[in-house]
């Protein structure tokens, strides 16, 4: 399965994405994370259902220092297939 999540706040600037990474990453989760232009973080996640509803959860929510106001969400079938879990700069 595959999980688009884009999350809108203050996200940027409190660690979000190496956290994100690390979640990810222990959850065993592959894709990326990345800083848009607008100030919201976005990620694309490949895995388990059930993983990638903690990851989901843990979004919501951030790390400490993070404030979410939102959270857009779309589930999805595999499109493209990632080795790793990667921060894009």
């Amino acid at each position: 399965m595959q999980l688009h999540i884009v999350i809108y706040g203050q996200v940027q600037g409190v660690f979000f994405r190496s956290n994100a990474k690390d979640v990810a990453e222990k959850l065993g989760l592959v894709g990326w994370v990345k800083n848009n232009p607008n100030g919201s973080v976005e990620t694309l996640a490949q895995g388990t259902k059930e993983n990638l509803g903690k990851f989901l959860t843990w979004c919501k929510r951030g790390p400490s220092g993070a404030k979410v106001d939102k959270v857009e969400v779309e589930w999805g079938n595999r499109l493209e297939n990632y080795d790793n879990f990667d921060v894009i700069y």
